[in-house]
């Protein structure tokens, strides 16, 4: 889904209630104030300059597509459109849409959805994912690549309530995928008006169930119930208010003190106490953790340096060890789902990193360059990135140096392709394998370590023609194959598992599921 700023998801939303004994219960018929950790101050509002957790968090509250994520599922339901089809061959996809309207009372038509995803696309946008779309729409990819013109792009307003979206081929995840942002509408009546200063508190324009409140920077956002959301009767929260906390040892003591009342994240040495609670849940999650190497970088260009680097690092101990939360040591970068099996990977091997490393020209790390590994400032970063500090020391007798910066400073810096190696988090957008190898296609905006293969990206093409079923599967893992096995584009670490703390006696309408998303709508406080 997004790159994951914290640790195990990178967020914590926090439902600040006053209960009795913490300043008194609010009246029932105001609901209850959400207040969210948001591990980080997001790099934007914007929908076309967003691309991390944080930032998704704050978008679904004020923002809502063509489908939304059901909250035990993450399986596509109607949002502002009440119903689609697929056409016999699944190539064209036709949305109905409801009567729904911007929080200024513009309405959103069809033609909305058309002007939004074409300036979304655009070359001169910018947006970083516009490769999502452009995968999968016929004409897209050139039109963002301006190689075309708008008027090829595979979508067009039917009438003012029916939308239709012609794909490059059978697309079995189409649907799920369009409850991502990169598919949401924008309000470009404010963005004309407003220009940048669009996102801000009153010029802001949304279609979510919230619309915002305030934004003190490094402080807080607070958003508060939208009138003109069309589903406005299934919204009982009277405020959210998003914290960018980056110490997760202090939103830890702030939920335990009765501040918070959901937290999406726990220090590790925390995790023991945490795990002899009610209000602690562990579940599998769809997201990997892993570092990415700046392939431009050179020595790191070299695949003998990148497999060293990978299989000299003992990932069971990592999450045995350090990570202790119960997450499962990974060889691969997809994590395991329906139908796929991921790819083999390189495993552990100290004297095959060591050969490699000398057939490189570096005999027992003699003259190696140091390497700067950079991360996000988080407690848990910086111990996993200590444990790979000692193990390349101890295991190919290479230093390398450890530098941690505040979330936008960091995004910025790997989109820019300024690193040697970063640690990365992926949380699935979608389950398909597919959304964690279209990271490594060479044309998408995601891929900050620029690896490029034409072998892989043709394998990620030939799989979005293909209707679902084990004939996919096997292309996306021969896929994973070159990526991982082949070319160690990054060092996987481990597949995620999402720990959560809230307490669901008091709490309705909150799920666990594979990509911990929760959505704020029909969130509520018990009777």
């Amino acid at each position: 889904m997004k790159k994951v700023s914290m640790l195990l998801a990178a967020t914590a939303v926090l439902l600040a209630l006053a209960l009795t004994g913490c300043g008194g219960k609010k009246a029932a018929a105001k609901g209850a104030e959400l207040v969210l950790n948001n591990g980080a101050e997001p790099q934007s509002l914007d929908p076309s300059q967003i691309q991390g957790v944080p930032e998704n968090r704050i978008y679904t509250a004020l923002f809502e597509g063509l489908v939304d994520y059901d909250p035990k599922t993450c399986n596509a339901v109607p949002g502002v459109a009440k119903s689609w089809e697929r056409s016999k061959d699944n190539t064209v996809i036709t949305y109905h849409l409801r009567d729904a309207q911007w929080s200024d009372g513009t309405p959103i038509t069809a033609q909305t959805f058309v002007d939004s995803w074409l300036y979304y696309l655009a070359p001169s946008t910018a947006a970083v994912y516009a490769y999502m779309p452009a995968m999968i729409i016929k004409g897209a990819a050139d039109y963002n690549a301006g190689k075309a013109d708008a008027s090829t792009v595979g979508i067009r307003a039917v009438d003012d309530h029916t939308f239709e979206v012609t794909l490059v081929g059978p697309v079995p995840y189409a649907v799920d995928m369009m409850a991502h942002y990169s598919f949401g509408p924008l309000p470009l009546q404010a963005i004309k008006k407003y220009g940048k200063d669009w996102t801000k508190p009153g010029n802001f324009v949304g279609n979510g169930p919230f619309i915002l409140e305030s934004w003190t920077p490094q402080e807080k956002i607070t958003v508060v119930p939208n009138d003109k959301y069309w589903n406005k009767g299934n919204v009982f929260l009277s405020r959210i208010t998003f914290l960018p906390i980056e110490n997760d040892t202090t939103a830890y003591n702030k939920y335990k003190n009765g501040e918070l009342d959901w937290t999406t994240n726990v220090p590790t040495e925390m995790l023991d106490e945490a795990k002899l609670r009610s209000d602690f849940h562990v579940a599998p999650q769809l997201a990997s953790y892993y570092y990415e190497f700046n392939v431009n970088d050179p020595v790191l260009k070299d695949v003998r340096i990148r497999k060293a680097l990978a299989i000299s690092i003992d990932r069971q101990t990592l999450v045995d060890k350090v990570t202790k939360g119960g997450q499962i040591a990974a060889d691969a970068f997809v994590p395991p789902m329906p139908g796929f099996t991921p790819a083999k990977g390189n495993a552990y091997n100290v004297e095959e990193a060591k050969k490699l490393l000398a057939d490189a020209g570096y005999p027992d790390g003699k003259n190696f360059p140091v390497m700067t590994v950079i991360y996000n400032t988080n407690e848990g970063h910086k111990k996993i990135a200590e444990y790979v500090q000692q193990e390349w020391k101890k295991n190919l007798g290479i230093d390398v140096q450890l530098q941690n910066m505040e979330w936008a400073t960091f995004l910025d810096k790997r989109q820019a392709n300024d690193f040697q190696i970063a640690r990365a988090g992926w949380v699935g957008d979608y389950q398909d394998p597919s959304n964690f190898l279209e990271l490594c296609k060479s044309d998408s905006g995601n891929n900050d370590g620029r690896y490029n293969n034409p072998d892989f990206d043709a394998l990620l093409v030939k799989a979005s023609r293909m209707n679902a079923g084990s004939d996919r599967m096997q292309v996306l893992h021969d896929a994973e194959e070159i990526m991982m096995t082949q070319d160690q584009a990054y060092i996987p670490f481990y597949y995620y598992v999402s720990l959560n703390m809230i307490d669901l006696d008091k709490w309705d309408g909150w799920y666990t599921n594979t990509l911990d998303i929760h959505p704020y709508t029909g969130m509520k406080l018990k009777k």
